[in-house]
Order: structure tokens, then C-alpha cells, then sequence
């Protein structure tokens, strides 16, 4: 369980990196609950990805609090919060040159034999024992890095996961069964998961919908409750290919 108490992030620079800069997330509190899935979504620059990365430590508070389970992890480091079991999956993974899958692997897992790794790949759903052999390089399209950054986030199983926009990169045909296998270790794992998403595949698949507008919680429900909110947006059905994001099935 990962609680926000009052949180406030303002940030130092506007968009054009001069200085001044603006309120982002204002006065937030909320607790996510162990073993349940969320899905955040709202409008370009509303705060959602901002708020992910306050969580993994990535941007530092401005004030308020975090508490992992009860301790107070507001002055953690990005390695801190990690060993005490968050993970964050970027919407666009690094890439390394020079590292397999393999060595990559083996470091997220903290551990090089070959029956775990091979259980962690099979709930990624890659079949090929060849794949650990890639290097995480340029050269994989944007479906095999997602597939990488999944199994890495999946071998520490943590606490607490965050999904910064998945689908980000991926064909369509990926999208389902990217969301049954993140619902799939939240349940099984017993995971708080956290995605942050425009496609309606992860806003229906939601346990706990939140909207986020204005660096505010607007909306806090399931999906049949949001659509009302989201009329006054453009709706991109699962056929086509939404122009503002990119991506298949989503809100822009």
C-alpha cells in the first residue's frame, strides 16, 4: 500500500526551460491498496506522468508526504524506493549497448539460473530461450524493448509497480495481451499496480479509475462512471490509429 499525503510538486522551470516554472501536482492525497489495479489517466500536461515519477523518487517533492506499508519514503533515493519494492516501467525503455537480455535480466531477478529465468519469460509470454541472447540495443522494434522492460519490472516483484503509458510504441494486437498480463501479476503477485494510460483497454480494465486534471484528482471511480468526463474528449476506437497519441484505443 503506497499513500500520498498533501503531496505538491512545482516545478522549477516552464516548458520552455526558463526559469519560474509552475504547480503540477497541487495538495494530492490518495492511498493505493495492495493488490489492486489502477489505471490514471487525464490530459496531455495534467500531471500523470509527474506524479509517477514523484512516487519512484525520480522528482523530488516539493512538500508532503509518501508512505510505503506505514514508513515515510519522501526523502528516499530512486535506489532506496526500489530496494523497498517499487518498480517504474518507462514509456520509453533504455536501450544498452554491449548488455543481453540475459545479463539485464539476471540483474533485475538477482539471479542467474537458467529454471527462473525461464519461468519469468514464460509469464512474460516469450516463448524462445534465443530471445535472452538479443542485445537491448537499437536494433529491437519498439513491441520487443516493451516486452524487455516488462520482464524486468516482473522479475523483482514488487510491491508496488508503475506502468508509464505501455502501449506507448506497440501494435494493437499487443495491447490485450499486455493488459491481461499486467492484471494477470497483480493479481497473482498480489501487486499494487499502477498504469498510467490514455487507451480504453487499460481504462476498462481498471479495478480503480482516476482522472487527473489540473495536477487535481477530478474523477475517482471505474470506468462507466468517467465516460460522462471524457465526452468533451476525442475518442479513438480500437480500428484506428489515434493522431494525437499514437497509439490504438485512447483518449487524447
Amino acid at each position: 500500500m503506497i499513500t500520498l499525503e498533501k503531496i505538491r510538486f512545482t516545478s522549477t522551470e516552464d516548458e520552455s526551460g526558463t526559469q519560474g516554472g509552475r504547480t503540477i501536482i497541487d495538495g494530492m492525497n490518495y492511498t493505493f491498496e495492495k493488490g489492486k489495479f489502477y489505471t490514471i489517466t487525464g490530459p496531455n500536461g495534467s500531471g500523470k506522468t509527474t506524479l509517477a515519477k514523484l512516487m519512484m523518487g525520480i522528482f523530488p517533492l516539493t512538500s508532503g508526504k509518501l508512505v510505503l506499508d506505514g514508513e515515510d519514503i519522501s526523502g528516499f533515493s530512486i535506489t532506496e524506493r526500489s530496494k523497498k519494492g517499487i518498480a517504474y516501467s518507462f514509456q520509453h525503455p533504455a536501450r544498452f549497448k554491449g548488455m543481453t537480455f540475459r545479463q539485464l535480466l539476471t540483474i533485475a531477478a538477482g539471479t542467474d539460473d537458467e529454471n527462473q529465468l525461464v519461468e519469468i519469460l514464460a509469464r512474460v509470454g516469450i516463448c524462445s530461450l534465443d530471445y535472452l541472447e538479443k542485445d537491448v540495443d537499437a536494433k529491437l522494434s519498439g513491441g520487443e524493448i516493451k516486452k524487455i522492460e516488462l520482464a524486468t519490472t516482473i522479475a523483482r516483484n514488487p510491491k508496488v509497480a508503475i506502468y508509464d503509458e505501455p502501449d506507448t510504441g506497440i501494435d494493437l494486437w499487443t495491447i490485450g495481451p499486455m493488459v491481461d498480463l499486467i492484471k494477470r501479476e497483480c493479481r497473482d503477485q498480489g501487486t499494487t499496480t499502477i498504469v498510467i494510460s490514455h487507451n480504453k483497454a487499460f481504462l476498462e480494465a481498471a479495478d480503480q479509475l482516476l482522472l487527473i486534471k489540473a495536477g487535481e484528482i477530478a474523477y475517482d471511480g471505474d470506468y462507466s462512471g468517467v465516460k460522462p468526463i471524457l465526452e468533451d474528449l476525442s475518442v479513438c476506437e480500437f480500428t484506428q490509429t489515434c493522431e494525437g497519441e499514437g497509439n490504438a484505443g485512447c483518449y487524447r
